[in-house]
């Protein structure tokens, strides 16, 4: 999902407001290709809104009053003199609205085939067909907005996602380098929680920022981010999600097009301490050589020793040749110091 062409970087002020009780603040607000950006004039992100889950709370009234889709304690409102912003978010939403499944068609197409799973199920083979049948229908728009909820529950602990001016485009330089073009947008730093990386269904990969912070070699940020996407490849993010949630969620996701609040909650609280399930190393050899870049220093960030990771250091399908470029050294410099905001 990619903004207009003609709403490239289109910013506007506007006062937000993160819950009821709490003062309004004068803020700027960016577009960028899926998601609201929502910033103090210093360039610090306040919050972070996928377009996806973006409602209106008062349509055709001005000033225009937003919130993120099942968090209508969070606001932005925006005046007439954000008249293109207003325009612009106006029509991305009619957009995607029309891309949306009509819930009539979307609800008689899933519980047709649920009713048609349901028939020959028996005990032992329910939960997990379940599961895989879900992953098969749910669209990417919800996807996507799944995704959005499941970051909004973690900036509540993690904090909300770093963001300078000056690391802007060296973020996403960053992702299109290992990412591709496609997916610019869907590096988010966080200044805390998450161990190292995770991932979440639309997309999304989260980086700890002292992946950026401490260490002097943008191959090992690389080698973080690219792990973690080929671990999103391995198993369905959604169906991660849906066998954390359980049957009675992934019946509900089917049945509403809704997950339950708390199923949310719980899977967002486990993203942050769960054990991450190793990569096979022959799979992650294959990916650093399909993305030219050498796995040694990601190995040595893993463990100083080297001991646990030998094979990632000895079979470095670029040890000789070295990596392509990953940043220039001006853009690392800018990235690293994208949560000193």
């Amino acid at each position: 999902m990619t903004a207009l062409k003609e709403y490239d970087r289109l910013e506007a002020s506007g006062l937000w407001r993160p819950e009821p009780d709490a003062q309004r603040r004068e803020v700027i607000v960016s577009l960028g290709d899926a998601s609201l950006t929502i910033s103090e004039f210093s360039g610090r992100a306040l919050a972070h809104w996928s377009l996806a889950a973006v409602r209106r709370a008062n349509k055709g009234q001005r000033p225009a009053i937003y919130h993120p889709d099942g968090d209508a304690d969070e606001t932005l409102e925006l005046r007439d003199d954000a008249e293109d912003m207003i325009d612009a978010i106006e029509r991305l939403l009619r957009a995607i609205d029309r891309r949306r499944p009509k819930p009539g068609k979307l609800r008689v197409a899933l519980l047709s085939g649920f009713a048609a799973a349901v028939l020959g199920a028996v005990v032992f083979w329910l939960p997990g067909a379940l599961v895989a049948h879900t992953e098969q229908v749910v669209p990417t728009v919800k996807r996507d907005e799944i995704g959005a909820a499941l970051l909004s529950r973690i900036t509540r602990i993690a904090g909300q996602p770093c963001m300078t001016d000056e690391a802007r485009t060296p973020l996403r330089h960053l992702a299109l380098r290992i990412l591709g073009e496609a997916r610019q947008g869907d590096l988010v730093v966080l200044p805390d929680g998450v161990r190292d990386t995770a991932h979440l269904p639309g997309g999304l990969i989260l980086m700890n920022r002292t992946i950026l912070e401490a260490h002097e070699d943008p191959d090992i940020a690389a080698g973080y981010i690219l792990t973690e996407a080929l671990r999103a490849r391995r198993a369905d993010p959604l169906g991660e999600l849906l066998d954390h949630a359980g049957l009675w969620a992934a019946l509900q996701l089917l049945t509403t097009g809704q997950l339950p609040e708390a199923a949310l909650d719980r899977y967002a609280e486990s993203l942050l301490t769960r054990t991450v399930r190793p990569v096979p190393t022959q799979d992650l050899l294959a990916a650093f050589d399909a993305a030219q870049l050498r796995s040694t220093p990601y190995a040595f960030a893993l463990d100083g020793s080297g001991e646990s990771t030998f094979d990632l250091i000895d079979a470095d399908p670029h040890a000789t040749d070295g990596s392509r470029p990953v940043l220039s050294d001006a853009d690392w410099v800018r990235l690293q110091g994208i949560c000193s905001g």
